[in-house]
């Protein structure tokens, strides 16, 4: 059968090219990039260079156009490829609905975060969801960015971890999401080379902070510190990383991190921070050594930002110099990794899916792991790094070149094998058992007495004549591997010490008493074969119970991510790929300069030339004839029609489909015949819709046709009835006359009383009649003999369980704000603010605005629900936006990015930042007059109740909207359990409110009914960090003893 090109206008497509060769290749790419357009598809792959400068496409509107196009009709993006795996998901556009997954490599710096954020955003966007947890989720990559990115030599925002995030669906809704981490690089904490920083939240932690709580947490100059190398940026880098630590805060907030665990986790970093300046110094007399006398305070303030006893942690720390050196970086690389661990294990806690266990998820997963990389210096870190990225390109190599050309000759097609660069001799080397490289070091870790040297020399013994292995050359002692990306030289100097990952247990006991309740739960927690960790219920351990520098963990590093990238490749292996490839186009880093050299080698190791070559002659989509049938039988327009080679055969020759094979047992299309049949099965279902609609209109018009009838009838033969019974009392009543009766005596007339007016009487209007509650009307009244009487539908004795659960939800409302939101609304004079409104109803509030100008607004509580609703005067209309707020008490408007700390603080911040996605301000607050009624029900609520009535359930509640005279006869069994639900939250409010008493206390400083968290052994740090501005060594900035002047000696230490 004759071939046929990719749809017309597919502009941008390199499987397109007639002519195909790497000067080709390159001589595209080069031309495109200069024109900004930095992505180029490989059939259903995409190439995307980092164009290393902003790009205007990457807007709603270019979203929008990306959500139902058909491939060639816009050009290559990478919102076409979050839009396939998506409508691919829902089983659109051909095959049934089934797992996505998208895979993006490439190079450090090539742009791989960037893209994973693109990919997010869009997908968010195709979801159309209408709750805050799509911007939950978004908020997880600038959250992750902070604690697991850092600058390197290559990357300005280098991640220094793997991510693999799990998005889970029902139907096309986002109900949840999953987070995976790989491999921390958390040696960094400690050390970094030079032209490198630490990981950004340090930074953004100088800069962000304000002096008072610096002060809190005890920090001071960042030159004074050894672990980010007394560096800092200028004042423009420090404004950039201010704003990013506003941007940390609020993604805590967001997401739903508490207060004080945000607190907890800070005071961590600081003391990680002080750790790394105590030093050691020999003692004379016995050989062993004790901490210098210039940092003991140093040792003060880390062991008071611990939450443990001075005291306690010099004994854990003392020992040999070496040990004790190995032991303070120890602690400090565990520590950070524990709390990056935890944050991860919170996000997946709060972004879980909530839905029944029995509903089927669908799902996408999105891979952002740390690219090739290749420096002057390689560690054990870029070992395991380039092993996760030689392991990606074999998942590559298989579905583009294995899969398909197996299929081939199994099917007997003619076909001319394509070679590729099959790594799999490399990752045998790396991964194999017992004689892996992995498994050596495992065994040389075991072993007390093994060296780094001892280590090397066994890999030279085991891996002599490996093609893919060369020993070290010269004095540094180390080893080269031949990686598909090319030959990387490795100093094997510290492998075995970072593989074992050591951490003295004495550590351990002492900080799971820590009085900090986050670093208590961080040791308490286990560590699963992945490296997850895995916190349970706190259980104290006696401290210095084993003083031995022995590991905690039962395996190495190196064995956890071997599982977790084990663990990973199911996962993806399980579902459909998609792959994104990043291009570097230079190493300067500067926008719009291909380096043809750097190119052309990244599209050699990766083999792109030969993935043009296979998607250009291959057949990428290879279905079975029962799955071909089972999906586009639908074609026919026949029933049942047979899963067989000649149904498949039929079906294709009622399309004008071309380029096709069929083999023995499946059929071969190309990569774009998937998205023309889709065309043939989307103009059915859409004609099957019209059918639907014209078959349900007929439906509905003879019900409803038969239902007058019935409802006319009826009137009919109640009115039969009626002339029929006054026919008879007609009759009985002449029958009377005939009979002799008594004379009837007249009745006496009524005379009007003396006070009423002839005028009055005149002007009086008349009293309609009630009308009867045993009829009620019906949706076709008007069609009806209005003389005819009404059927009789119901008979509305008592008030309706309706009313009584409004009633309910009205007083649980009252409760929730009396006990939860009156003293954070309430201003310092005691008043609520202008711009809130009482409990009234969405017509109540556009009524008060109706007169008034564009941009007024007010805030109402709820009638339905615990919460606010922000209504607005917009153009034309009044606007109302749902005010949510999250267990962290935090508000947020449903939809947006930012998370508030008040409701003032909300309203603030919108009069000058626009609601999305109109933009609109706030102006005028629509004020609040005494004489109004809506806030009638907050009245009280400023004087303190009894506790009689504060224990008092919602319907036992004086107050105007619901009188005390009015109660309701019977309990429904909804309104039980409503009352049930009631008593539960209350309790739940209860213990939480005696929780956060116990942990927060008062500020001076803040507006009333806010609170304040602090570090539970703050005055201890204060104190450390003046013991230290007291030494002659450190000389510190006017601006920085300024921001630690001592507090005031009413300052309590909190219990």
């Amino acid at each position: 059968m004759g071939e046929r090109g990719p749809l017309a206008g597919a502009d941008g497509n390199l499987a397109a090219l007639a002519e195909l060769d790497e000067a080709v290749l390159l001589d595209g790419l080069r031309e495109r990039f200069l024109r900004q357009q930095v992505y180029t598809d490989i059939g259903d792959i995409l190439i995307a260079m980092n164009p290393f400068q902003p790009l205007p496409l990457y807007g709603r509107e270019v979203s929008e156009r990306y959500r139902h196009h058909e491939k060639g009709t816009l050009p290559p993006h990478i919102f076409a490829v979050a839009s396939r795996a998506y409508h691919a998901m829902l089983g659109r556009g051909g095959g049934g609905p089934r797992s996505q997954c998208i895979v993006i490599s490439g190079e450090s710096g090539a742009g791989k975060t960037e893209s994973a954020k693109l990919l997010l955003q869009h997908i968010m966007n195709l979801c159309k969801g209408n709750s805050q947890l799509e911007q939950q989720i978004l908020q997880v990559n600038p959250l992750l960015e902070a604690f697991g990115n850092a600058q390197t030599v290559m990357n300005d925002n280098s991640s220094r971890f793997g991510k693999y995030l799990q998005l889970r669906f029902q139907k096309n809704t986002v109900q949840g999401a999953k987070l995976s981490e790989y491999l921390l690089e958390k040696s960094r904490v400690v050390q970094q080379d030079a032209g490198e920083r630490n990981f950004h939240i340090f930074y953004y932690m100088f800069a962000g902070l304000s002096s008072e709580e610096k002060e809190m947490y005890g920090l001071l100059d960042p030159s004074l510190y050894r672990y980010i190398s007394g560096q800092y940026g200028t004042q423009e880098v420090a404004q950039r990383w201010k704003h990013k630590y506003q941007e940390v805060c609020n993604a805590l907030d967001m997401v739903g991190f508490q207060e004080q665990e945000q607190v907890d986790m800070q005071v961590i970093l600081a003391g990680v921070l002080s750790l790394g300046n105590v030093t050691f110094v020999p003692e004379e007399s016995n050989g062993s050594v004790k901490v210098s006398e210039a940092s003991q305070g140093w040792l003060k303030a880390a062991a008071g930002q611990f939450g443990v006893q001075e005291d306690e942690l010099l004994k854990c720390l003392v020992c040999t110099m070496s040990v004790t050196r190995d032991a303070r970086d120890s602690i400090a690389k565990v520590a950070y990794g524990r709390v990056f661990g935890w944050i991860v294990c919170k996000i997946n806690e709060l972004l879980a899916e909530n839905v029944d266990p029995q509903v089927e998820l669908s799902e996408i997963g999105i891979l952002d792991i740390f690219g090739f990389e290749n420096f002057a210096v390689n560690r054990f870190e870029q070992l395991c790094i380039n092993l996760a990225n030689e392991q990606l390109q074999h998942f590559f190599n298989h579905h583009i070149f294995q899969l398909e050309q197996a299929a081939y000759k199994e099917e007997e097609l003619p076909w001319e094998t394509i070679p590729f660069n099959n790594n799999e001799p490399v990752l045998n080397l790396l991964l194999a058992k017992p004689l892996g490289l992995l498994s050596l070091l495992d065994e040389q870790s075991a072993f007390p007495q093994a060296t780094d040297k001892t280590f090397v020399d066994k890999l030279n013994s085991s891996f002599k004549g490996n093609l893919y292995f060369q020993p070290g050359r010269g004095r540094v002692l180390g080893f080269s591997i031949i990686h598909y990306a090319g030959k990387v030289q490795y100093t094997a100097g510290g492998f075995l010490e970072k593989n074992r990952d050591t951490l003295p247990a004495s550590i351990r006991g002492l900080f799971i008493n820590s009085v900090t309740p986050l670093l208590s739960v961080l040791f308490t927690a286990t560590i699963s074969r992945t490296g997850t960790l895995m916190p349970h219920v706190k259980a104290k351990v006696v401290a210095g119970a084993d003083n031995k520098f022995n590991s905690t963990r039962k395996q190495s590093a190196g064995a956890q991510f071997r599982h977790s990238l084990m663990v990973l490749m199911e996962r993806m292996y399980s579902a459909n790929p998609h792959f994104v490839r990043c291009i570097k186009p230079n190493s300067k880093k500067e926008p719009g300069v291909v380096d043809s050299q750097l190119v052309l080698q990244q599209l050699r190791y990766n083999g792109l030339l030969e993935t043009i070559r296979i998607r250009r002659d291959g057949f990428s989509w290879r279905p079975t004839f029962e799955e071909f049938v089972e999906r586009y039988g639908i074609i026919l327009v026949k029933p049942n029609v047979s899963l067989t080679k000649e149904s498949c055969l039929e079906i294709l020759q009622s399309t004008e489909l071309s380029g096709w094979i069929c083999g023995k047992t499946r059929l071969f299309f190309k990569y774009w015949h998937q998205e023309e049949l889709a065309k043939y099965v989307g103009q059915l279902e859409r004609a099957a819709a019209v059918i639907q609609k014209v078959f349900r209109g007929f439906r509905c018009r003879k019900n409803y046709l038969n239902l007058m009838a019935e409802l006319r009838a009826q009137a009919q033969h109640l009115q039969e009835e009626a002339e029929k019974e006054r026919s008879q009392r007609l009759a009985m009543e002449a029958e009377a006359q005939k009979k002799i009766s008594l004379p009837v005596p007249m009745p006496r007339k009524r005379h009007l009383h003396p006070h009423l007016s002839s005028s009055s009487k005149e002007t009086k209007p008349p009293v309609p009649r009630p009308r009867s509650k045993l009829t009620e009307s019906t949706p076709f009244d008007n069609f009806l003999d209005p003389s005819a009487p009404h059927p009789a539908l119901r008979t509305e004795g008592q008030p309706g369980e309706e009313a009584i659960m409004r009633k309910l939800k009205r007083g649980e409302t009252i409760r929730w704000f009396k006990e939860t939101q009156a003293k954070k609304v309430v201003q310092d004079d005691g008043a609520f603010p202008s711009w809130l409104r009482g409990m009234i109803s969405r017509r109540e509030a556009e009524n008060l605005l109706k007169d008034k100008p564009l941009g007024c607004f007010l805030v109402r509580i709820s009638q339905s629900r615990p919460g606010y609703t922000l209504t607005y005067k917009g153009e034309g209309r009044c606007r109302h936006y749902m005010v949510q707020m999250q267990p962290n008490a935090r508000y947020i408007i449903l939809g947006e990015d930012r998370a508030h700390a008040s409701l003032t603080e909300l309203v603030e911040y919108h009069q000058t930042v626009g609601i999305k996605p109109f933009m609109e301000l706030l102006t005028v607050p629509c004020e609040q007059k005494s004489e109004n009624l809506d806030c009638k029900d907050l009245e009280c609520l400023t004087l303190d109740p009894s506790a009689a009535k504060r224990e008092a359930p919602p319907e036992q509640q004086p107050c105007s909207s619901m009188p005390s005279t009015c109660k309701p006869a019977v309990q429904s069994g909804a309104v039980k359990a409503l009352k049930h639900v009631w008593l539960r939250r209350s309790k739940n409010l209860q213990n939480k409110q005696s929780f956060n008493k116990n942990n927060t206390q008062t500020s001076s400083g803040k507006k009333r009914g806010s609170l304040q968290a602090f570090p539970r052994l703050h005055t201890s740090i204060r104190r450390a960090m003046q013991e230290i501005q007291q030494l002659p060594s450190a000389p510190l900035k006017t601006s920085v003893q300024t921001c630690c002047l001592p507090a005031s000696t009413d300052d309590v230490e909190p219990q």
